[in-house]
């Protein structure tokens, strides 16, 4: 009579099996591992090379920027600029507003705005300094022409983006960068640094 316990037990060959398997399942669980680490590993390598924007350089388009106008209006460059040729005036600190006001200051007096041709003055405004947005705001709204009030656009929002794209380094935290687009927005030509007569009579000519 068969025993029942001669059926529960597995065979010897089903033992040595199973003792083949084990080593062979280990190793393949192993391997499962180190590939899912590897394609993780790629993944975050190629997500942060995508998180790093590119420097900006002549004949690039301009890439979007999102801001607001010192009346509140929402606005993106270069679109706001469309069909006319662009300089667009960028500071990083709060000492940065004199070069920029002073290149602000030539344009206006050299060049104006006819048509065609128009100038944006752009605070990027970043780190602890959002949390006073209202009062940052407020202030400039107060310091400035209200006829200049739409050539003046804060921005709040990925001003690390923007110091990587255009070289932005603590030894020239405190320069104006100057942008200038065609009617396409294409970039046509960049500098920064304070104002100097010899730069402003190559950005005119």
């Amino acid at each position: 009579m068969t025993r029942l316990s001669s059926l529960v037990q597995p065979r010897r060959a089903d033992r040595r099996s199973r003792t083949v398997l084990r080593p062979l399942a280990a190793g393949l669980m192993v391997a499962t591992v180190a590939t899912v680490a590897t394609v993780a590993t790629v993944a975050t390598v190629a997500a942060h090379a995508a998180a790093d924007p590119l420097p900006l350089r002549v004949g690039d388009p301009f890439p979007p920027l999102n801001g607001e106008f010192l009346t509140g209006r929402s606005v993106t460059l270069p679109s706001a600029g469309q069909d006319r040729v662009t300089l667009i005036l960028m500071g990083f600190t709060y000492a940065s507003g004199h070069p920029v006001g002073a290149w602000g200051d030539w344009f206006r007096e050299a060049v104006g705005t006819p048509p065609g041709v128009t100038f944006f003055e752009v605070p990027m405004i970043g780190g602890f300094a959002k949390l006073g947005r209202w009062f940052i705001d407020s202030g400039m709204r107060k310091g400035t022409p209200k006829a200049l009030h739409e050539h003046v656009i804060t921005v709040y929002s990925k001003t690390g983006d923007w110091k990587k794209r255009l070289g932005h380094s603590q030894a020239n935290e405190d320069d104006a960068f100057l942008i200038l687009l065609d009617r396409d927005g294409v970039v046509r030509w960049l500098h920064h640094g304070p104002f100097e007569p010899t730069r402003a009579g190559e950005l005119a000519s």
